[in-house]
Order: structure tokens, then C-alpha cells, then sequence
């Protein structure tokens, strides 16, 4: 568990405004989502705080294309990692994409170097290609999600990151948003500690646990389907889905009870329970500074508009390592 540094209580009025939503009669307003108990919050990684899914995405196609030529298989196609990987284990992504060509290789041993063609050797090799890359270009945090994540921080929430992936710590550290979370629960300490991983509820259940707080007051913020699965499939005050351009109809059916489509469309949400939570926490003077603390001054000028987030149709979701 590391500290970090707790943003001051400004922070939430002082972020910009909220990034219109696309389609706003098809779910219910996210300002309108009751935060009132939730006292922690559950982030996915890939996909939720950073754009790194696609990184994922192209290191798996840079895998499993010259391989499946190789072996005579149908070529990999980008369905493939939408159906057999987003969201899932690295190994485990290996193996059901081997699976959906029929392909049989051994399962060799974790410590596998990448040449070796077993499951833990591809994916080795595929996560070569993703530090590799990550290491040249480098990674850029979601603005949104900088700025829900800093405003729940300063309304006293606890945060946490629950992410398949195995690079969680160096995509944090690449991003700049180590600092920020007192707990990381990713595929590391999964595979250490014999966590199941998603769709099972467990990685998150732990985290929760490690914030010291129970499910019902901790939502979980993700973005792929196995993810929100993970979420529906545990007793979470929250699931929140974030649509990165594949469309609402899934997280919907898979049990998100909020769609957004970037983090600050909940940041009204945030103040609210703020607001409600000050007078039993208070009393009035104190609630008089609160609202003090979360209302722009008349004097201030307002912060410039939010940057667009990128979101391109079928942008890769989430989380493999």
C-alpha cells in the first residue's frame, strides 16, 4: 500500500466542465446517480484511466498475426481480441485464442522466454512488445478521469486500481498517477496471492478489503465486458460502465447501473453526496466552509474547457497484461 498525495477539496469545482454525453435519452443522467455511502472507488485501468487498451491491442495483433500464418490458421482479425481476449489474463488470452483456431502447443512454465512456443512463452513475447512500446511512445491519462478521480479523492473516498493486466505499476508510474492510489490489485498479486480473475468478482472483492471498507460501499469503474461481469457478479454499492465507443447495450445487460462516457459526467454526483453527507459530518459551520470550499468564488475566472477525449467505435477495452 503506498500513500499519496490527497488533492485539496477545491478540486472539485475547479475541474472543468463535464464531457457532453452522445446519447443522453438512453440511460439514466449520471449527475442524477445517487453517491450517498460510497466511500470507495474501484478503477479499472486500460481503457478507464488510460488509453492503453490499444497498445494492448496492437502488441497482440504483432503476436498472433505472423503466428497464425505460421500454423496455417485463419488470420487474426480485430473481432479476435474483442471476443477471445479483451479484459482476460494475458495466458488466458493466449489460450482461448488458440482455442477458437484449434491450435494445441504446451503450456510450458511462467519463466518461458519469449521465443519458446508454449502459452506462457507468446505471452512473454507479447508482453515484450507491450513494454516496448509503451517505453517509445510513452502513455497520456484520460483528462476526465484525472479530474473524477481527483475530486473523489478530495471529497475523502478511498481509491484503488483492480486491473488484469501485470503492467498496472508501470502504466501507472508512465501515466503519472502512481501517487494517487493507496492500493493496486493487478495480475501480479492475483497470480501471488491465487486471486481468480475476471469476470470473477475476487480481484475486487480484495481490493475493497484492502481499503478496509466493505463492497457495499465501493463502486467499480470499468470498461470491458468481463469487468463489468466481475462487478454485476459481487454485492458493490455501484457498477459503473464506461463506453469508449462500443456501444451502451452491453454494459447495460451485463449489469452496469451507470453508463458514461467520460468520468466527469459523474463529477455532479460527487458534489451532491458531498453536499449531503456535510450536515451529519458538520454541523452548520462546518457545512458553511464546505460549500465555501466547493463553490467557485464570484472572483475566480472559470477553468478553461476539457480537452476531447479520444473515442473512436470499437476502441479496445481494458486490461490484459
Amino acid at each position: 500500500m503506498t500513500t499519496h498525495n490527497t488533492p485539496d477539496a477545491s478540486a472539485i469545482s475547479a475541474t472543468p466542465n463535464p464531457s457532453p454525453r452522445h446519447d443522453a435519452n438512453a440511460d439514466p443522467d449520471p449527475a442524477d446517480v445517487d453517491l450517498r455511502g460510497i466511500r470507495g472507488w474501484l478503477f479499472d485501468l486500460d481503457g478507464v484511466l488510460t488509453p492503453t487498451a490499444i497498445v494492448h491491442m496492437h502488441a497482440w495483433s504483432r503476436l498472433f498475426t505472423p503466428f497464425l500464418a505460421e500454423h496455417g490458421a485463419a488470420p487474426y482479425v480485430e473481432a479476435d481480441y474483442f471476443a477471445y481476449i479483451d479484459g482476460k489474463p494475458r495466458y488466458d488470452g493466449v489460450r482461448s485464442l488458440l482455442e477458437s483456431r484449434g491450435i494445441r502447443i504446451p503450456e510450458g512454465e511462467v519463466a518461458d522466454g519469449p521465443a519458446r512456443e508454449t502459452v506462457h512463452g507468446l505471452g512473454n513475447r507479447k508482453n515484450d512488445a507491450f513494454n516496448q512500446t509503451l517505453e517509445d511512445e510513452g502513455v497520456q491519462p484520460y483528462p476526465a478521469s484525472v479530474a473524477f478521480l481527483d475530486a473523489v479523492i478530495a471529497s475523502g473516498c478511498r481509491v484503488a486500481v483492480v486491473s488484469s493486466s501485470k503492467n498496472a505499476p508501470s502504466v501507472l508510474a508512465a501515466a503519472g498517477i502512481a501517487d494517487r492510489f493507496e492500493v493496486v490489485v493487478d495480475g501480479l498479486v492475483a497470480a501471488r496471492d491465487g486471486i481468480a480473475g475476471k469476470p470473477a468478482p475476487d480481484m475486487f472483492e480484495h481490493a475493497a478489503e484492502l481499503l478496509g471498507l466493505p463492497t457495499t460501499a465501493c463502486a467499480v469503474v470499468e470498461d470491458a465486458e468481463s469487468g463489468i461481469r466481475a462487478g454485476a457478479a459481487g454485492d458493490f454499492g455501484l457498477v459503473v460502465g464506461v463506453d469508449r465507443g462500443v456501444g451502451r447495450e452491453a454494459p447495460r445487460e451485463l449489469g452496469a447501473e451507470a453508463i458514461v462516457d467520460a468520468l466527469d459526467e459523474l463529477l455532479p454526483a460527487v458534489i451532491s453526496a458531498r453536499s449531503a453527507a456535510r450536515p451529519a459530518e458538520d454541523g452548520p459551520a462546518a457545512r458553511a466552509g464546505g460549500e465555501a470550499a466547493v463553490s467557485r468564488s464570484a472572483d475566480e475566472p472559470p477553468a478553461p474547457p476539457a480537452p476531447p477525449e479520444p473515442h473512436a467505435r470499437n476502441e479496445p477495452r481494458e486490461d490484459h497484461a
